[in-house]
């Protein structure tokens, strides 16, 4: 179904308006991929915090000038499905990564994030980054190692202290 110029306008916005505060994109080549494997994808996606999104590539390529991800203008070509991760900026990666596993057709094409356009291998990488909690739960233990170091010290220096006396 052809879009109207008005329609145009409005996917333009609604891509853009994701793409200035979405972490990360990952663009994905998805020809031959089934009805039922797509819903179940949107369905993923909705859940965990990303924008799924099949645009022609003229209109995308419009949508995110202006953005971090204007850098991957020059490779958005062929029928691409975009995945931009709005909440965590590894949940686009997971997403993709999780179901090309069963689906050989679903093939990366481009991964962005923090300005820069990284080739396909770079999905694990994004991937691999941790979740919101995972990465305040490393931060707080790594505020609480110093105070757990020093803590046992005293002990074992109060310790001592009552073996002597």
């Amino acid at each position: 179904m052809a879009l109207n110029l008005s329609q145009k306008h409005e996917v333009v916005a609604e891509v853009a308006a994701v793409a200035a505060k979405a972490h990360s994109l990952v663009a994905v080549e998805y020809a031959g991929v089934t009805v039922e494997q797509m819903t179940a994808m949107r369905k993923k996606a909705r859940e965990t915090g990303v924008y799924l999104k099949v645009v022609k590539n003229t209109l995308a390529t419009r949508a995110v000038a202006g953005t971090e991800f204007e850098c991957t203008q020059d490779q958005l070509t062929g029928p691409l499905l975009y995945a931009f991760s709005v909440e965590e900026p590894g949940s686009a990666g997971r997403l993709i990564k999780e179901f090309a596993k069963g689906n050989d057709k679903l093939k990366t094409k481009v991964v962005s994030i923090g300005g820069k356009a990284y080739p396909p291998a770079h999905l694990d990488v994004l991937a691999s980054l941790p979740t919101r909690d995972q990465a305040l739960s490393m931060f707080l233990s790594t505020l609480v190692e110093p105070a757990t170091r020093v803590a046992r010290a005293l002990k074992a220096i109060a310790e001592k202290q009552e073996a002597a006396a």
